[in-house]
């Protein structure tokens, strides 16, 4: 089998990956993953045992036990090329041997959830409610980059959304992905569910104008307006259509859940978005464990 090079795989001196810096013993199988470090300690809170806190740049991690259900709830930062080091270093951890640097000969696979805030795009979603993403829209360009993304995409409603917001040539080309039938089951109940936009990036990309103006005003509007089989683009946020191709492409389930903190459509934004999220929180770890 072929070996990974060193300077492909990155592997620290004590064993642990990259930029994680966590070793496979310290991962379990069920993983919460969040933009904000402090979101973390926010969530490991409600666990009966903590076995591992590890803490390298934006990238935090607790391992423990709740209500039985061995977890890890990781911290990755901001944006879809954080996602990228995540993923690939999270199935690294479980389908690479770090010793011989060779991939396993049995594939393993992870139960990924973001964990998220967002903003909604339909005047429908109120503000502090929360959303499933069932799909992910990547306008981020991330999943062009590796091969074989046109098997996972659903190109059908791509191709749908391409057309009907005349999309840009000069931007990266969109791609859209589903998240794992059974986590939805497990967790969205009860809430709002659609497309989540993920944009490259929180001003621009997303239609937000301080003293730069736009080179594609209606973006939003267009995004607003699209419907593909009962489906609309329900918010934006920045990490979900990579976590959702990537783990495609790896093998492995994942499923974004966005406590919804502003209304892009009635410019409204949540009082007290923390308490909002501390429900979410709740409602997500006992979902998981049950």
């Amino acid at each position: 089998m072929r070996r990974i090079e060193e300077s492909e795989l990155i592997v620290n001196p004590d064993g642990s990956i990259y930029h994680l810096h966590i070793t496979p013993d310290q991962l379990a199988d069920d993983i919460i993953v969040v933009g904000d470090p402090g979101r973390v300690e926010a969530i490991s809170k409600y666990f009966d045992t903590i076995e591992h806190k590890v803490h390298n740049r934006e990238f935090v991690t607790h391992t423990g036990v709740y209500r039985g259900k061995r977890l890890t709830v990781l911290a990755t930062g901001i944006g879809t090329d954080n996602i990228d080091i995540v993923m690939n270093e999270l199935d690294a951890l479980v389908n690479i041997d770090l010793k011989t640097r060779q991939v396993k000969s049995q594939h393993h696979s992870l139960n990924i959830v973001r964990l998220g805030t967002s903003g909604a795009l339909q005047e429908f979603i109120p503000v502090d409610s929360f959303v499933f993403s069932s799909y992910g829209l990547g306008i981020d360009g991330l999943l062009n980059f590796y091969k074989g993304s046109d098997s996972i995409i659903d190109k059908q409603m791509t191709e749908a959304f391409c057309e009907l917001t005349n999309w840009p040539k000069e931007l990266s080309k969109p791609y859209i992905v589903k998240a794992s039938s059974s986590l939805e089951e497990k967790i969205s109940d009860g809430m709002y569910k659609g497309i989540t936009a993920t944009a490259p990036g929180f001003y621009g990309p997303q239609g937000r104008v301080l003293r730069l103006e736009l080179s594609n005003p209606e973006l939003n509007s267009s995004l607003e307006g699209f419907e593909y089989n009962n489906q609309k683009i329900t918010n934006f946020e920045m990490e979900t259509s990579a976590l959702y191709g990537l783990g495609k492409l790896l093998g492995h389930k994942t499923a974004t859940v966005c406590a919804i903190i502003a209304n892009r459509y009635s410019r409204t934004y949540s009082e007290d978005y923390k308490s909002t999220v501390e429900k979410l929180i709740k409602i997500v770890i006992d979902r998981l464990s049950d």
